[in-house]
């Protein structure tokens, strides 16, 4: 069986304490949908803020004093918003894992359609490790790491990708449902403004 999961690279987080978070170890990746807790949605949160907390430019305001809306600035101006992680892709039989490289971001898997309804050429997926898919005639190898001595990979059909793929945005849609109720508890003073935010970060795409 294979699964395709969204998922969130999380950042180094042990003395935050802006409100609670999950036990996620630093640098592994949470998977984001309508079934997560209260604090593994915070901690979501946690990261896309980390992952965009960038100084002001000339062209944003300045950062807030409170330590609060310091640390949401640039979850609230950055524009555009950078979501760290991708696509987890397992085959539930053999074991093999395929998780985004670094410098890979959640808004980029439009990609993934590309290989699909495009020239079905190989996408970047980030590096260290490397991972690649490219269509090969009615299937999608992934490979894990295009860089490894040994690769493996995933062979997926295209028919059995496709919906795959389109069960992806359900689950992000789920997610940021609960992130809005997260949100409204948690951020009153900025409810929404950081649900703005996530579904920018999170931008849903659809595909007949």
């Amino acid at each position: 069986m294979i699964t395709v999961r969204p998922v969130l690279e999380i950042p180094s987080h042990e003395s935050f304490g802006l409100w609670p978070v999950s036990d996620v170890p630093s640098y592994d990746f949470m998977a984001l949908d309508g079934t997560l807790t209260p604090d593994a949605v915070g901690t979501a949160v946690m990261a896309l803020a980390i992952g965009n907390d960038v100084d002001p430019g000339d062209d944003r305001p300045p950062r807030p004093g409170d330590p609060l809306g310091g640390f949401l600035h640039g979850l609230l101006t950055v524009d555009p918003l950078f979501a760290a992680g991708g696509l987890e892709v397992t085959d539930t039989v053999t074991g093999t894992r395929l998780v985004p490289g670094c410098c890979a971001g959640l808004e980029d898997r439009g990609d993934w359609w590309h290989v699909l309804d495009g020239d079905g050429s190989a996408v970047w997926l980030g590096h260290d490790p490397s991972p690649s898919a490219e269509r090969r005639g009615s299937t999608v190898r992934l490979t894990v790491d295009a860089d490894a001595d040994a690769g493996q990979w995933i062979d997926v059909p295209v028919a059995e990708l496709r919906p795959l793929l389109a069960a992806v945005e359900e689950d992000l849609a789920g997610f940021l449902s609960l992130a809005a109720r997260w949100a409204a508890e948690h951020l009153p003073d900025h409810a929404e403004r950081v649900g703005d935010a996530l579904a920018r970060a999170v931008a849903l795409t659809s595909r007949d």
